[in-house]
């Protein structure tokens, strides 16, 4: 009869694949945040017919400027209650985010080539992305993906992240200090900012939000969507409701015909 130690080691051995799975197959919880496409510390910047899927707010800051001609489907909260427990939700889970341990050290390589499976990716500096980044769930669209930036993240104009095997909401970049995303990249997941964040001229967030904790958000005809179903289909800032509308009164029409 073989020892109890060694009974207990082998059925440690055979779960480790199980528990190192469901430790990728969760998410952070971003609490009231969560329902936030923009969040800042400071303030709130925009320039341009911005498209908002989300609610935007800004605690302890209150100033938010051009919102229009940015327009926001959700709710609008400047330095009140809600935007601080937004921001206190926030730290939370930029705190679970960065304390996470890691299991690969991308430390000095470009995000542009990669193709990355679940888990969790450490940056002990600045990350860059230049082209794309394709992101695998195998078909598992709770996956948990998690990049651990030690200072900046800046993209290129025209990089992307991209899924295989569908979209996936469980995408979360937690930054240092700021990111910038560069004009017209076309981007995913969760930014945790300990500062700022910026989106220039026509970069876009799918199935994901900007959440800055001490300083600005600043846009640029941007489109950020929390909804997951809009990845790879980003509407032109603005248009999504229209859009809604002309589908809509399609439909009404077809009916309309059946009966006649």
């Amino acid at each position: 009869m073989r020892p109890r130690r060694f009974r207990c080691f082998a059925l440690s051995f055979l779960l480790l694949p199980l528990l190192v799975l469901s430790a990728y197959a969760g998410t952070i919880n971003l609490g009231t945040a969560g329902s936030y496409a923009v969040l800042a510390g400071s303030a709130v910047t925009n320039t341009g017919p911005s498209g908002i899927y989300g609610d935007l707010g800004v605690s302890p800051g209150c100033a938010i400027t051009g919102i229009p001609p940015g327009i926001v489907h959700g709710a609008i909260n400047a330095c009140n209650a809600k935007a601080a427990q937004a921001q206190l939700d926030l730290t939370s889970a930029y705190n679970v985010a960065a304390g996470l341990p890691y299991n690969v050290n991308l430390t000095g390589q470009d995000l542009g080539g990669q193709n990355l499976k679940p888990g969790v990716y450490f940056f002990s500096s600045t990350a860059q992305l230049t082209g794309v980044l394709t992101l695998n769930n195998n078909g598992n669209k709770n996956a948990l993906f998690v990049f651990q930036i030690g200072s900046a993240l800046t993209t290129a104009t025209s990089s992307s992240v991209v899924f295989t095997n569908g979209p996936d909401k469980n995408v979360f970049w937690q930054v240092g200090s700021s990111a910038t995303l560069g004009t017209t990249t076309k981007f995913v997941g969760h930014i945790l900012a300990l500062d700022s964040i910026t989106l220039n001229t026509g970069a876009s967030i799918t199935c994901g939000s900007a959440l800055a904790r001490n300083g600005a958000v600043t846009l640029d005809t941007n489109v950020i969507t929390t909804n997951c179903r809009a990845v790879g289909t980003v509407p032109e800032p603005g248009t999504l409701s229209l859009m809604g509308s002309g589908l809509a009164i399609l439909a009404g029409l077809a009916r309309r015909r059946m009966r006649i």
